[in-house]
C-alpha cells in the first residue's frame, strides 16, 4: 500500500449562530485545510490542519506507505490521515495503533471568548444543554472576571465548571489574591497559565497555595524536565505532532500527571484527539478542540458529548466518512471579512476608554499589555461594548483619534 494522491482543500467555516457575534469580532472567519489521501489500493484517509503544509512537506508522503509514518513527527494533519489509513488497512480503530485503551469515554470541554457577562451566561446555558460540563475561555481585562463568574454561576447547572485561561498573566493583578477570590465560586474549576511559563518556581509556590488545580500549557523546556519538578496539577499539549504527543504521554504517565491535547479543528481532529486520549495512561484531563463552535463539517458523523464525555469510535481508522458535497460547499464559501472595530469600555466611576480591535491581531483582546499602552486588571470595575463602524461622524472621529493616540482615556 502506497500513497498515490493527496487532495488539499482549503475551507472556510461558519460559526454557530448564537456565538458568531463575539467569535467574529475576536477572529473573523476561520479557515482550515482538509487532506483527502488516496492509496494505490483504493483506501481513503482523512486529515485536517490549520495552515496548509508547504508542498515540499506534502510531497514527502507521496509514494510512501502510511505505516512509514507511525508516530508521525512531520505534520499533525497529514499524520492523522496516515493513521486513518493504517487503521482501515488493518481493520482496527486508530487507538489500537497507539497503545492499550485506558478509557472508552474521553472527557471534553467547550470553548468561548471573553465577552459581556450576559453573553457568558448564555454560553454556559447553551453548552450545558449540549452535554458539556466544562467551559474554557481566555480572560480579558476589557471585562471584569468576577462579574462574568457571578453571571455564569447563576446560569450553570450543578457540577458545571469554568476553565480560566490567563494567557501567562499580562495584568497588574496580584495573582495569588485573584485566584483565591475566584476559587470561592462553585463554578470555578481550574486555572491555566496564571504566570509566565518560565516562572517554574512561581508555579510550584502557587500550586501549594491554590485550592483549585493549576494547569500548565506553555513550557519553558518543552514539557520535559520541568514536569518532574511538579509545577502544576495538570498539563496541556497544543497541536503537538503525533510522535511528540506519544513521547510526552509517557513522561506524564511516569510522573502520574493528568494531561490533555488541545488540537483545534473539526470532527476529524476531534476524533483523532479522542483516539489518542483514550490510549494515554494519564490522559484524563478534559481536552479542547473548538469543534462545537462551527456550524457544519466535512464528515457525516459527529462526536457529541454526554455528561462531558465522548465515546471512543470502534470502527476501522478514525471512524468518520467524507461528506464530499459539504467539503465542496465549504471550499467555495466566501464569508465577509470582519473589519476593525472599537472596544468601547466604561469604568464604574464614569471614565471611558476606547481601543481598536483587529481580528488579525486577536491576541490584543487578552494581552493588551503587549501593546504597552496602559496597565490593566482582570478585576477592574469595567464593562465593554463592541462599537462597529455605524457610518456616523462620531465613529470616524473616534477611530481616527485612537489611531493617532494609540488609545483614548477620558472622563
Amino acid at each position: 500500500m502506497k500513497i498515490a494522491e493527496i487532495e488539499v482543500h482549503e475551507i472556510t467555516l461558519e460559526y454557530v449562530d448564537w456565538i458568531a457575534y463575539q467569535l467574529n469580532h475576536f477572529y473573523g472567519p476561520v479557515g482550515r485545510t482538509v487532506y483527502v489521501v488516496h492509496t494505490d489500493n483504493g483506501l481513503v484517509g482523512l486529515g485536517e490542519g490549520g495552515r496548509t503544509e508547504p508542498q515540499e512537506v506534502i510531497d514527502q508522503y507521496i509514494g510512501t506507505s502510511p505505516f512509514d509514518w507511525m508516530g508521525d513527527e512531520t505534520s499533525l494533519g497529514l499524520g492523522t490521515a496516515m493513521y486513518d489509513l493504517m487503521g482501515k488497512f488493518a481493520g482496527v480503530p486508530v487507538y489500537k495503533l497507539i497503545g492499550q485503551k485506558y478509557r472508552s469515554w474521553v472527557p471534553v470541554g467547550s470553548w468561548t471568548v471573553s465577552t459581556h457577562p450576559r453573553l457568558m451566561a448564555e454560553t454556559v446555558e447553551q453548552y450545558a444543554a449540549q452535554g458539556y460540563t466544562w467551559l474554557k475561555y481566555h480572560l480579558s481585562p476589557f471585562e471584569n472576571v468576577i462579574d462574568q463568574t457571578e453571571a455564569m454561576q447563576t446560569a450553570a447547572p450543578e457540577g458545571f465548571k469554568i476553565h480560566y485561561d490567563f494567557t501567562m498573566h499580562g495584568t497588574d493583578d496580584h495573582i495569588f489574591e485573584l485566584l483565591d477570590k475566584l476559587s470561592q465560586y462553585p463554578i470555578a474549576g481550574c486555572f491555566e497559565d496564571p504566570l509566565p511559563g518560565e516562572d517554574i518556581q512561581g508555579y510550584i509556590e502557587l500550586r501549594k497555595r491554590c485550592r483549585l488545580p493549576i494547569v500548565l500549557h506553555h513550557f519553558p523546556m518543552g514539557a520535559t524536565y520541568e514536569v518532574l519538578m511538579q509545577p502544576a496539577d495538570a498539563y496541556m499539549l497544543g497541536h503537538s505532532k503525533i510522535g511528540d504527543a506519544i513521547r510526552r504521554a509517557g513522561l506524564f504517565a511516569a510522573n502520574n500527571s493528568p494531561f490533555m491535547l488541545q488540537n483545534v479543528g473539526g470532527t476529524i481532529t476531534r476524533t483523532m484527539t479522542t483516539h489518542m486520549m483514550s490510549a494515554f495512561p494519564t490522559g484524563t484531563f478534559h481536552f479542547f478542540g473548538d469543534t462545537e463552535t462551527w456550524k457544519s463539517d466535512v464528515v457525516k458523523e459527529r462526536l457529541e458529548p454526554i455528561n462531558g464525555f465522548l465515546r471512543v469510535p470502534e470502527s476501522p481508522g478514525l471512524g468518520v466518512t467524507l461528506d464530499r458535497g459539504e467539503l465542496e460547499r465549504l471550499e467555495n464559501l466566501k464569508l465577509p471579512k470582519q473589519e476593525k472595530w472599537i472596544i468601547k469600555s466604561q469604568f464604574k466611576n464614569g471614565t471611558k476608554m476606547y481601543n481598536i480591535a483587529d481580528p488579525d491581531n486577536s491576541i490584543f483582546m487578552v494581552r493588551p499589555d503587549r501593546s504597552r499602552l496602559i496597565p490593566m486588571s482582570y478585576n477592574a470595575p469595567i464593562s465593554t461594548e463592541y462599537w462597529d463602524d455605524d457610518g456616523t461622524p462620531a465613529y470616524k472621529t473616534m477611530f481616527e483619534r485612537i489611531e493617532r493616540e494609540g488609545m483614548v482615556l477620558e472622563r
